[in-house]
């Protein structure tokens, strides 16, 4: 969540329209509820405030909200950044959505006041700071069972208090102690003090790779408030500064959900910086692809603005899944009435949710992120934006292929488990990242390959496995440059490589140890230039990676494949032009779950080694930013079926 406290003005003015344009045009019905997952809306402070002082301007804000919207529940926020609101002010709101049946929780963001753009925490070493949260916190327990932590509740406060408290530790060590200190004394023990029966949620921020630094304690907090909630926020990777990936939104929340299995209540988007609208809806559906249980949308008031198509000309005539035309007919809108953040949302989640009653429960590759780890920062993101379906855990899950990353360092134990992973005949595919990391500690026990300290600048890629020539994959307009990759020749074989004047890249190398495989996947220097990565290089990579799913993805980057453990998949688009893909699996025949039309795929070759049965491969057009969704059928349905 990046909402400042110093949009007080914008709030304002925001809210000012609202109650002077002319009432919606009413739909033809009551919105009916979402069948799979419930709706949360958050209203900050200062919205709170103006609630409370106008309740006529609540009263049509509300029905400008509501008229297509099915909201569940709203979180009622307390205080930010310095605001803060009185008994009176939450009750009076409270009563008006009690009222109309929608449940009503409290939200708290423990946000410092304004730095000129840049967030700034309390400061938890501070004795009027700490009096102050635990004032806050009594205060919302009082009106309300259920609280919510806005995602500012981390520490990032440099002051003399601090330095001295600190000593000579760490500031990460120091600060996940402090914020647990935190939690528990002044956060839980005064809301529990001043309501028994409250219960407080914690909601983790997008930026996981960065909880250690500033105090989120993904291991111990989840235990302490016995609920947490997603950030799934992403945005547009371009225009800001956070290196977010499209597939986090689905990612995250599977992260989250294994951190803490069953009570991981929620996933939390906003419309915020995005060049098209589209962007805004794929974060909400990619937190239900992920099977989140609830959907909060940040904030109130955003949702009376008028939703604005940004740049998508160039598939603005496209059937896509966002499809505008279809969400100005499906608002009900008068002539000249501009559709509303509210507007979009209701069409969004209502498509997607006639779909989420088909889909199991996500499968991926497993993939190992210790606690309080950093390292090659979102990296599981981008390897879900190139078709590798992944299931993130800060637990080490047994699984046919144990994929792993420079954070697997944090385990102190990991080249050991490594080492006995491989023995037991399972498959470890580790990043030049945690190679580079583990290659003078012990890692030389498992395997000769090392990453040299040179780098080369591939501008053409080879496949082939086992001695002799290769065939080649394609070339590059430009190159990427790699780290290079040495291995002592008939013991290792580069499966797929990259080639540098003359000069072999390995990308995907592969060693024997005990019965199983260790593959070593060479990452570029800008982890964003594997988008860049040719089609043909991606499905070789692919196809040693994804032997275990029940599914795999041939195609190009910025297209995700989301399966899941009853025959169900989806994939879904990020590019910007109409791509073909084609989708293979140990399945004759799939049905669209949209049209409910089926198609018999091509028959494939066996994969070389012990036969696993026959295979059967789709082509398939998917439309830019969009997704398609299937499961898989056995046989066809009868005579009237038809591709």
């Amino acid at each position: 969540m990046r909402f400042s406290p110093r949009l007080v003005p914008a709030i304002a003015a925001l809210a000012l329209a609202a109650a002077a344009a002319p009432p919606a045009a009413p739909a033809p019905a009551a919105p009916a509820q979402y069948r799979h997952f419930r709706l949360t809306v958050y209203i900050p402070v200062q919205v709170v405030q103006r609630m409370a002082r106008h309740p006529a301007w609540m009263r049509s804000s509300w029905r400008a909200i509501s008229r297509n919207l099915p909201v569940n529940q709203v979180f009622i926020e307390s205080f930010r950044g310095g605001r803060l609101a009185t008994g009176a002010q939450l009750e009076a709101v409270k009563r008006f959505f009690l009222a109309r049946g929608v449940a009503a929780a409290g939200g708290i963001a423990f946000a410092g006041p304004g730095g000129h753009g840049q967030f700034r925490s309390l400061c938890y070493t501070c004795p009027r700071d700490r009096a102050l949260v635990a004032r806050v916190s009594a205060l919302t327990a009082r009106h309300f069972d259920q609280i919510i932590l806005d995602d500012f509740f981390f520490d990032n406060s440099k002051t003399a208090r601090d330095i001295q408290a600190r000593g000579d530790r760490a500031w990460p060590p120091f600060r996940l102690q402090l914020m647990d200190e935190v939690s528990r004394d002044l956060v839980l023990a005064p809301a529990r003090a001043a309501n028994p029966r409250v219960r407080v949620i914690i909601k983790f921020p997008n930026w996981y790779p960065s909880f250690p630094g500033l105090g989120y304690d993904l291991e111990r907090e989840p235990r302490l408030y016995g609920e947490i909630w997603t950030g799934d926020e992403t945005r547009d990777p371009f225009i800001t500064d956070q290196q977010l990936q499209p597939y986090e939104s689905y990612e995250i929340f599977r992260y989250f959900e294994n951190a803490a299995p069953g009570h991981n209540g929620g996933g939390w988007v906003d419309p915020y910086d995005i060049r098209y609208f589209d962007r805004y809806p794929e974060q909400l559906w990619d937190t239900l692809l992920a099977k989140a249980p609830a959907l909060n949308l940040f904030q109130y008031t955003d949702l009376l603005r008028a939703a604005r198509p940004g740049h998508r000309a160039a598939w603005a005539g496209l059937p896509t899944s966002f499809n505008w035309n279809a969400m100005l007919r499906a608002a009900h809108l008068r002539p000249g009435q501009a559709p509303t953040l509210a507007d979009a949302d209701a069409y969004a989640l209502g498509k997607l949710d006639r779909l989420l009653g088909d889909l199991g429960r996500p499968l991926g590759l497993a993939a190992y992120r210790p606690y309080q780890s950093t390292g090659e920062d979102f990296l599981r993101d981008n390897f879900g934006m190139l078709g590798l379906p992944i299931e993130m855990s800060p637990r080490l899950a047994r699984a046919p292929l144990l994929l792993l990353t420079r954070t697997a360092r944090y385990d102190p134990q990991i080249v050991q488990r490594i080492a006995r992973r491989l023995q037991a005949g399972e498959t470890v595919c580790i990043t030049t990242g945690l190679l580079r990391a583990l290659q003078d500690h012990g890692f030389d026990r498992i395997s000769d390959i090392r990453v040299s300290p040179h780098a080369l600048a591939v501008d053409s890629f080879r496949a082939g496995f086992g001695a002799g020539a290769s065939r080649l994959l394609q070339r590059l307009p430009a190159p990427i440059l790699f780290p290079q990759v040495r291995f002592d020749t008939n013991e290792d074989w580069a499966v797929v490589r990259g080639m540098a004047g003359g000069r072999s890249a390995p990308l995907l190398t592969t060693d024997r140890y005990g019965a199983g495989t260790l593959m070593v996947w060479t990452m570029p220097e800008n982890l964003n230039d594997l988008y860049r990565l040719p089609a043909p290089v991606l499905d070789a990579i692919r196809g040693y990676l994804t032997r275990s799913l029940p599914v795999r993805l041939f195609g190009p980057a910025e297209v995700s494949l989301f399966a899941y453990d009853n025959g169900a998949f989806v994939l879904q688009s990020f590019r910007d032009r109409p791509a073909t893909v084609q989708i293979e699996g140990g399945f004759p025949r799939i049905e669209n779950l949209r049209t409910h039309q089926w198609a018999a795929g091509a028959r494939q070759p066996s994969f070389p080694g012990p036969s696993r049965g026959p295979r059967y491969r789709f082509t398939l057009q998917i439309e830019p930013h969009s997704y398609l969704a299937f499961r898989v059928r056995a046989a066809a349905p009868g005579p009237q079926a038809s591709h």
